[in-house]
């Protein structure tokens, strides 16, 4: 069984990481708070009388669950939002007006990005996601461990095995060949 202190001690330590992960998930702020705020809640509640050997995996099929969930009710949303537009009549001048479309967006979220904005930010990130695809296995291992999961280099060095000079190295080249394929395509981060 987890102490207390274990269990604070293990949920400090992931929390960064978790937010990473569900925020390249949902791409959303304010939702990957949310997601990872519901999965520690989860696991502290249900599983606080498991092994803190056990708490990672646990935590992590929490937040996976957690990001599924979010994505399933995000669809049943938008299907109700279609059904429900379907049911207003149309205006007396003959348009269709959706009730919804009168709610104005909040500023700083994707709703309130212009179509463009949003085809464009998918865009780049289908660039980029496929630029790391095409780097090599080690080089792309230890860019994601550092940049992605916020992982630093002595864990990243023994999660992979190998030297914290050769993830530095690693990490470096896929930088340059990152940067290189990405101004190639006339992508400027």
């Amino acid at each position: 069984m987890a102490s207390r202190q274990e269990m604070s001690d293990f949920l400090a330590a992931v929390e960064r990481r978790a937010f990473k992960h569900a925020l390249y998930a949902v791409r959303d702020e304010e939702v990957a708070l949310d997601l990872v705020q519901d999965a520690m809640m989860r696991l502290a509640e249900k599983y606080a009388d498991k092994p803190a050997a056990e708490l990672p995996m646990l935590f992590q099929r929490i937040l996976q669950n957690a990001t599924t969930d979010h994505f399933r009710r995000q669809k049943v949303r938008n299907l109700w939002t279609t059904l429900l537009s379907s049911i207003f009549p149309e205006d007396s001048d003959g348009s269709d007006r959706d009730p919804l479309d009168s709610i104005e967006p909040e500023i700083g979220t994707t709703a309130a990005e212009s179509a463009a904005d949003q085809v464009e930010r998918i865009q780049v990130m289908a660039i980029i996601e496929a630029e790391i695809g095409r780097l090599p296995p080690r080089q792309r291992e230890a860019f994601l461990m550092r940049y992605w999961e916020d992982m630093d280099v002595a864990e990243t060095a023994a999660a992979m095995g190998c030297s914290q000079g050769s993830v530095k190295t690693h990490c470096s080249r896929a930088t340059h060949t990152l940067a290189l394929a990405l101004k190639a395509k006339g992508i400027t981060l």
